[in-house]
């Protein structure tokens, strides 16, 4: 490939990518706040399960 080809498509290639990089952060500031309430929804449902393990054993473990 002629060196001024290859240098004229890395350049429309490297146009295109910044212009994702741009939509992609308008994008994300745009979008709602959701680690918090998927950190809140994952630590209740911690506690619920620690709730649901009983605390020490039923009967003393049996051995052989």
């Amino acid at each position: 490939m002629h060196p001024d080809t290859h240098l004229a498509l890395h350049r429309i290639r490297s146009a295109e990518l910044h212009a994702r990089a741009d939509r992609f952060r308008l994008l994300t500031h745009r979008r709602p706040q959701r680690p918090a309430l998927r950190a809140r929804l994952g630590w209740t449902m911690v506690e619920m399960g620690l709730r649901l393990i009983p605390a020490g054993p039923a009967r003393a473990p049996r051995t052989a």
